[in-house]
């Protein structure tokens, strides 16, 4: 499993002085984009592909408070992909420095063209460094059914 360590920092709290849903969030990205920057995804491969990864959710669950002089630790699970690799599910879990877990997101995600703005699958390189990364062990290959597993529509203001 892939870990990130982070220290929270003064601009990471909210005003109940812990760690901020926005801390959360941003410490989930850059951890993804750490582990995908060592299986070659960064901003240069990306550019020369023309393709960048988008949110669809992200659930976040709150066990404890986290507060800012100790290092937090955020791991990086594979959790469902799709074939050709369009669609990713990722699973982060909130460690303190005694390893109590603390916080757990599910998160999926895609990749846009970003010159078509649609979504697509992965070029050949970067499909096999996706499917050589570890895996859950619940797993899942994903659908576009699974995309809308939770039945969100627009509604517009008329």
């Amino acid at each position: 499993m892939f870990f990130k360590e982070f220290e929270i920092r003064w601009s990471d709290l909210d005003a109940n002085r812990h760690m901020a849903n926005s801390a959360y969030i941003n410490f989930m990205s850059h951890t993804r984009m750490a582990y995908l920057g060592q299986l070659g995804f960064n901003q240069v491969s990306m550019a020369i592909h023309n393709i960048g990864p988008v949110v669809f959710y992200e659930h976040v669950y709150y066990f404890k408070e986290a507060f800012p002089g100790r290092p937090v630790k955020v791991s990086l699970e594979l959790v469902g992909m799709s074939e050709d690799g369009m669609f990713f599910e990722f699973r982060h879990n909130f460690y303190d420095i005694k390893g109590k877990n603390f916080a757990r997101c599910e998160m999926m995600g895609a990749w846009i063209d970003l010159k078509e703005r649609k979504l697509i699958g992965l070029p050949t390189e970067f499909l096999e460094a996706f499917q050589a990364m570890e895996q859950s062990k619940d797993f899942k290959t994903l659908t576009k059914a699974d995309t809308r597993k939770f039945v969100q529509v627009p509604e517009d203001l008329e």
